[in-house]
């Protein structure tokens, strides 16, 4: 259940900093565009993490 869990958030993860990625880039907000580049990675580790358990 736990690995479900992890996938499910590094998916979350990585939506929503593809999302805040883009409306920074939209709006020439390099901050936004950080913060979309920090959630998308931790996004990934979160992937990472998840395939290990399995």
């Amino acid at each position: 259940m736990s690995n479900l869990s992890d996938k499910v958030k590094s998916t979350v993860n990585k939506v929503k900093g593809e999302t805040k990625d883009q409306v920074g880039n939209a709006k020439n907000d390099p901050n936004l565009q950080a913060e979309g580049k920090l959630d998308k990675l931790k996004g990934e580790v979160q992937e990472g993490i998840g395939k290990l358990k399995d």
